[in-house]
């Protein structure tokens, strides 16, 4: 693992006012609206309502708590991007407040028409908190935190939602005929402490003060939509997340009626199988920054997609017919044959459902502009209530109308879920490429990493350069580095049958030698000034072949001529010195090459490190460069 990794977690964040305080906020946004909705449900058999009643209330809900996400969505993003983030979130969180006073009026009157109209108002103010919830991230965090500053939130969110719906489900049945009032202050406290926290966010800035608002949400929609769909990455990572809400509401809908049907219990049951998917969602969102060496690693996305669909199909061989016994508690359901097998299925949905979202966030909110990001995230809402309503409704039809059973509706959800994964890794393959390049580079080497979180930029262009030791420097050096790095490399190394695909999707540049090919090399000089016109960080070789002993090579001319070429436009740019230790004697390299062969490593995921030195000026000589490279390496070839 990556050593600035061994002294930094996403726990840190929790001891630092920049995160503990909006991670503290959200959570309890999430706690209150979990305990405000199911203490509805509590207060219709409390008043022993009609099943006509229960059932109105239950159509009605959803759809009346996702409407403002239709209708205010795209508004909601641009005052997330026009106002001051810290300063929305307390206007946010006052509006709480006002929203849980008029719900305890309604719970105290048992007024049904008045608490759909404080679901009504909850669902306009989670609509305005949604944008700037995560756009907020990438202000506060660095780009090697936003991986595991996403898990956090996630793994805070499913727990709050969890233990939300357990305690507002437990407000009726503990505090009795006092329910109406119990459950009125228990919002009203949630919404004042809420809001207290929320005071302790430090200002993070707005990103687009000057924006002009349009409040006419039907062209606003499209234009945000329009926004998410500009960079492919971005739109199908929108997509992807969006799908995730597809499989949840499709998963959570039919949980409650599967406990019953299928598992032979009740409400216990179901709090039960909830608990075991949100706290595997929780494990997954967590593990991601472990995973990722605290990148923003989509090749984790595809490993989520599949394991998903593998505990789908799983969970329906599991469990297909009905279940033999019924009233089954907790424990009499563990004792039955069959049990773990489907608590492991709940629990590794759960799993990969994190390690697939969490890095979809992270790649939403480092590849989309800053000025940009609200106004994406709100159209990520738009589309996230549409596929949740399609998901309900679907899910309704297949079960009333054409009579599937449960387990019929997750074996179709498996199968879905396997060719959306597919049709989305199509179209964007770079997802599919960071999972070969990550599975590649963990399979062989065990990386450590200095230097890189301080010294390669955040944003904006910049020359990378490196010594040449492998075969896979490349690729191993693109899982150290947070941003997406554009590689020139020797085009016989670009042409590697397997390697070569993944070289083609992450868009590295082939060059040859003036004398081998004068029009490839001035193309590789063209595609690289463009690059860094884009404000790309392009990844360079400067000797210009692989090391024949492990030593480094003097650095050819071409650094100096990137360098003058992009000074020379107005766009100078700095290069940051890279040094791979340890990678002579490893897989891939030259080492032994008189044998005829590649060396085979002496030992499984052989230890080899990567170190960075701070940027070095436009200016700077290629001798210089070098001097730089050989003493960050030192004798650790």
């Amino acid at each position: 693992m990556a050593e600035a990794s061994e002294k930094h977690s996403q726990f840190g964040l929790l001891r630092e006012r920049r995160f503990l305080p909006l991670f503290v906020t959200q959570c309890f946004g999430a706690f209150n609206d979990n305990v405000f909705r199911q203490a509805i449900i509590g207060l219709l058999f409390w008043m022993d309502a009609s099943p006509e009643q229960r059932t109105l209330y239950a159509s009605l809900a959803p759809a009346i708590f996702i409407l403002p996400y239709f209708l205010f969505s795209a508004t909601a993003g641009q005052i997330a991007e026009k106002l001051e983030k810290s300063r929305l979130i307390r206007i946010t969180t006052s509006m709480e407040i006002a929203i849980m006073s008029l719900a305890a009026v309604a719970f105290v009157l048992q007024a049904l028409p008045l608490l759909l109209i404080a679901l009504f108002l909850t669902g306009l103010q989670s609509t305005l908190f949604g944008p700037v919830k995560y756009s907020i991230l990438p202000a506060v965090l660095r780009p090697e935190e936003l991986t595991g500053g996403n898990g956090l939130v996630e793994m805070g969110t499913s727990v709050s939602i969890l233990v939300g719906m357990i305690a507002g489900g437990l407000i009726f049945t503990a505090a009795g005929a006092q329910g109406p009032w119990v459950a009125g202050a228990c919002v009203i406290a949630l919404a004042v402490a809420g809001n207290l926290v929320s005071r302790l966010i430090p200002p993070a800035g707005a990103a687009a003060p000057d924006l002009r608002l349009n409040w006419n949400p039907v062209p606003e929609t499209f234009e945000v939509m329009r926004l998410a769909r500009r960079q492919p990455a971005v739109r199908n990572a929108v997509l992807g997340v969006s799908w995730f809400w597809f499989v949840g509401t499709v998963f959570a809908t039919q949980l409650p009626d599967y406990a019953v049907a299928y598992l032979g219990g009740g409400n216990t049951l179901y709090v039960f199988a909830l608990a075991l998917f949100s706290i595997g969602t929780g494990t997954g969102s967590m593990l991601c920054e472990k995973l990722s060496a605290r990148t923003v690693e989509i090749g984790l996305v595809p490993l989520g997609a599949f394991g998903m669909s593998a505990f789908l199909f799983d969970l329906y061989f599991a469990r297909s017919g009905a279940a033999t016994a019924a009233g089954l508690d907790v424990a009499g359901f563990l004792r039955a044959g069959g049990s773990w097998r489907i608590v492991l299925d709940l629990v590794g949905i759960g799993v990969f459902t994190g390690f697939f979202v969490v890095p979809l966030f992270a790649l939403i909110q480092s590849r989309t502009p800053k000025r940009e990001l609200s106004r994406v995230i709100g159209a990520l809402n738009i589309q996230n209530s549409g596929f949740v309503v399609a998901a309900s409704v679907l899910c309704l039809l297949l079960r009333q109308w054409a009579g599937w059973t449960i387990p019929q509706l997750f074996l179709a959800l498996a199968i879905a879920n396997t060719l959306v994964a597919v049709w989305i890794f199509t179209i964007v393959p770079e997802f599919l490429m960071r999972f070969l390049s990550w599975v590649l580079v963990r399979a062989l080497y065990r990386l450590r990493v200095r230097g890189v979180e301080e010294h390669v930029p955040d944003e904006g262009a910049a020359v990378l350069a490196c010594n040449h030791v492998s075969y896979m420097d490349a690729l191993l050096l693109s899982a150290a580095i947070p941003r997406p790095v554009r590689w020139v490399m020797y085009h016989r190394i670009f042409e590697i049958p397997v390697l070569r695909w993944i070289f083609r999707t992450a868009k590295a540049i082939p060059i040859a030698g003036a004398r081998e090919d004068p029009v490839l090399m001035q193309r590789a000089f063209d595609a690289i000034d463009a690059a860094l016109a884009e404000g790309e960080l392009v990844g360079i070789f400067p000797e210009g072949t692989l090391t024949k002993d492990g030593g480094i090579a003097p650095f050819k001319s071409g650094v100096e001529k990137i360098l003058e070429r992009a000074s020379a436009a107005g766009r100078p740019v700095p290069v940051v010195p890279l040094a791979l230790r340890n990678m002579w004697s490893s897989m891939w390299s030259r080492h032994d090459s008189r044998l005829g062969r590649m060396r085979a490593p002496r030992r499984f995921r052989a230890h080899v490190g990567l170190v960075a030195g701070a940027p070095m000026p436009p200016a700077t000589t290629a001798e210089a460069l070098e001097a730089r490279v050989r003493a960050l390496r030192g004798d650790e070839a």
